[in-house]
């Protein structure tokens, strides 16, 4: 049965609690309204835990004043019935004030993988996941946290922080996961329209051939110049970028033989008032 926990003082007598007992613990950071990418990130904490503590928390922090944090969905009802079936242990589902106490007036900010991409569209948005994620860690404790590759800068921005701070968690990584028509499964789907939902879909067909012609040998920024115009063509309303990044230190990637084999192509672009996210490897 899964126990919903609201504070963190509570959280931290579970986790003590199992501590005695020897078990190991995995943390799952989520925003809530959960789907069945969250899902496997939770199978991926219950094959490298006994002990699996979801989080559920819109983080205002990581919102930019013209986002969509006061509608992004909140859903604790389902996901308190999806992470039991999913055999999570905890949902723990703080309020902001849990989180951010009176006087807070603190801010972690990441270099290197933190800069560029996300950071340039979304400016401050990794000041507030660093800041929020290492709270998290600290009140959880776990020895694994587990986190999606769809948001693949914030996964290196989260190995980053743990590396610098000497946080000593695993941080494990989940695939995209993905609808039967290959779009990256995303809360901020439910935003779109039927008619936006076709478009959103040639998202990753564009990105997969994109990524097919660099690995054949064409210039790599030629390439990125055509996707960029062909998301145009698809429909999509504007990109904000269309760029391959080595998978590991998330430095531009000139040539295939500068990324060392873990070339990522990432992209983001705008539908209406949806900003969508994703990206793929490069061989």
């Amino acid at each position: 049965m899964t126990t919903l926990v609201r504070d963190i003082a509570t959280l931290r007598q579970h986790v003590a609690r199992w501590r005695g007992e020897n078990s190991s613990v995995a943390l799952v950071p989520t925003m809530g309204a959960l789907h069945e990418g969250h899902l496997a990130l939770i199978d991926i904490a219950k094959a490298n835990a006994e002990r699996v503590v979801v989080s559920a928390f819109v983080n205002p922090m990581q919102f930019a004043p013209n986002e969509d944090f006061r509608q992004y969905p909140r859903s604790l009802e389902s996901d308190i019935s999806a992470v039991e079936a999913r055999g999570g242990h905890i949902l723990f589902a703080p309020n902001t004030g849990e989180i951010y106490g009176e006087g807070f007036a603190t801010r972690i900010e990441v270099g290197g993988a933190g800069e560029g991409l996300e950071a340039n569209e979304r400016p401050g948005f990794f000041v507030g996941v660093a800041t929020v994620v290492a709270k998290l860690l600290l009140q959880c404790a776990p020895d694994s946290a587990v986190f999606g590759e769809k948001d693949f800068q914030q996964l290196l921005v989260v190995r980053q922080l743990v590396r610098d701070l000497d946080i000593p968690v695993r941080i494990l990584s989940c695939p995209v996961v993905r609808d039967e028509f290959g779009l990256a499964l995303s809360s901020r789907n439910a935003y779109l329209s039927k008619e936006q939902t076709e478009v959103a879909r040639r998202l990753n067909v564009v990105l997969r051939e994109t990524g097919e012609e660099i690995s054949a040998g064409e210039r790599i920024a030629e390439v990125l110049a055509r996707g960029k115009s062909r998301l145009l063509q698809e429909g999509f309303d504007k990109v904000g970028y269309l760029e391959l990044r080595d998978g590991e230190n998330f430095d531009a990637v000139k040539t295939l033989a500068s990324g060392g084999g873990q070339a990522r192509l990432l992209a983001a672009v705008r539908l209406g008032s949806v900003r969508l996210i994703d990206n793929m490897p490069v061989r």
